[in-house]
């Protein structure tokens, strides 16, 4: 079965909110279920947005340390005898940014460029993810603490915008790529993330994006097939109260061999589990001719007889890339549905 929606992993380097929401909306007309706001400004840096009101908490002091692509650069440690669960971690800034974007998508869909049905969808880091932010020797310390505020930031958004409308999803890196490297966590780490999900009330969809980092679209480590995120996919499936909306894979531009794809048959998610592929590449000119067809097919050869119409995506947004560029990414999803979708 083809492709046949669309999924935008959050970020979009485009100047706004507005902008953002706009472009999508018009640019691809049919596929789309949930639109970001494209993480602009300070959440375009992912955990990055955390940073300065990490290391401002009062209880804390910065271990100073050289920034690099995935390790590296600042940390916040305790100060003196702290007791973790005392520190004021003010506005995490997560639910004023999206109270803010919900405004102007209501205002985008009282204009009908917003189609009815479709929600705003808001991203958070998972806890485990900004506790890299955290020093080495406080952080089983610290990150409880942070999760407790990180959650309450999510409950306001939760409280601020109705139900109907909003769409939440948790950006799974830091888990995908321990677990791809330390199999032995795979239980602990997602039946971590099955609490994130039933997290959520039950009116709003909540889903995951299985990722390998983007940093300079390089990946942490190179995931060597699909078979580290379907044991994912199954293992929080398991373990949930309820089961993800939709979940987002990584597949490299480069990649349409079989061995990559194959674990797909062993996806053992919900029916009612939205299952995207990144099958829109970052640089596509770079990209062999006809890689994207060819990936396709595998996809449809190996998920699951009765597995749900699937869709693409690109891997961790569009935040990282270019902003000259995007305008054809945003296109490459439109053509590519389109390709394989008569009428879209």
């Amino acid at each position: 079965m083809p492709p046949s929606a669309v999924h935008f992993n959050g970020g979009v380097n485009l100047p706004d909110p507005a902008t953002v929401m706009r472009t999508l909306a018009e640019q691809i007309p049919v596929g789309v279920r949930r639109l970001p706001d494209g993480e602009t400004g300070g959440r375009s840096q992912w955990i990055g947005f955390q940073l300065p009101r990490v290391l401002s908490a009062p209880g804390l002091r910065e271990v100073g340390g050289e920034d690099g692509a995935y390790t590296g650069g600042p940390t916040a440690a305790l100060d003196g005898d702290t007791d973790p669960d005392t520190i004021d971690w003010g506005d995490l800034g997560y639910a004023a940014e999206y109270r803010k974007s919900y405004a102007v998508f209501t205002g985008l869909r009282d204009e009908g460029v917003v189609p009815a049905g479709v929600r705003m969808q808001a991203e958070y880091p998972t806890p485990v993810a900004v506790s890299m932010l955290f020093h080495p020797d406080d952080k089983d310390r610290i990150a409880p603490s942070y999760e407790r505020a990180l959650l309450a930031d999510l409950d306001e958004l939760v409280r601020s915008v109705p139900h109907d409308d909003l769409a939440v999803q948790w950006d799974v890196a830091v888990e995908t790529v321990t677990i791809d490297q330390q199999p032995e966590l795979l239980e602990p780490l997602t039946a971590r993330l099955a609490a994130l999900v039933d997290h959520l009330p039950a009116a709003v969809p909540v889903g995951l994006h299985l990722c390998y980092g983007d940093f300079e679209h390089r990946h942490m480590v190179e995931p060597k097939s699909l078979e580290n995120q379907v044991a994912i996919a199954n293992a929080v499936t398991r373990a949930a109260e309820r089961a993800p909306a939709w979940i987002s894979f990584t597949v490299p531009q480069d990649r349409d061999d079989e061995a990559y794809f194959s674990p797909l048959a062993d996806l053992r998610t919900a029916p009612e589990t939205e299952i995207y592929l990144s099958v829109v590449p970052y640089h596509p000119g770079k990209q062999a001719e006809g890689t994207t067809e060819r990936q396709i097919a595998l996809i449809d050869r190996h998920l699951p007889a009765d597995a749900r119409p699937w869709g693409i995506c690109t891997e961790c947004g569009m935040a990282r890339a270019e902003r000259e560029d995007v305008p054809r990414l945003i296109e490459l999803h439109r053509e590519i549905l389109a390709l394989h979708t008569p009428g879209s």
